[in-house]
């Protein structure tokens, strides 16, 4: 379980550098609230971004984007409206996206980003 939290973090901090270097800025990390959590919340522009992450060190169980589902799409979706509710922040646009980061323990991350998803 620890080794999952680890990874997590480790794949967290990839997108997060991963989007700050196409020019997006990270506005919260990890915010919680009673229907779940989101990982990463960017501006892109005027747009506020809701970023997934999933994080796997091989192909073992199937490609990070596999987790996303479509029960998962549907709580993100109230993650981001209760995030812009909780928040004072102008979003003139919203946005979720999917972050794939590949992070083998033998080499360097790779990182595949979905625009859109939901």
């Amino acid at each position: 379980m620890a080794h999952n939290i680890e990874l997590g973090r480790r794949g967290e901090q990839v997108a997060a550098d991963h989007l700050e270097a196409r020019g997006m800025r990270v506005v919260d990390r990890n915010w919680r609230c009673p229907h779940g959590e989101l990982d990463l919340v960017l501006r892109d522009g005027d747009c506020t971004v809701f970023a997934e992450v999933k994080t796997r060190t091989g192909p073992g169980f199937g490609h990070p984007f596999e987790a996303i589902t479509a029960q998962k799409l549907a709580r993100l979706r109230r993650l981001a409206l209760a995030w812009c509710e909780a928040h004072e922040q102008p979003t003139a646009r919203i946005r979720i996206d999917a972050v794939a980061v590949h992070a083998p323990s033998n080499g360097p991350a790779v990182v595949e980003h979905l625009e859109g998803i939901a």
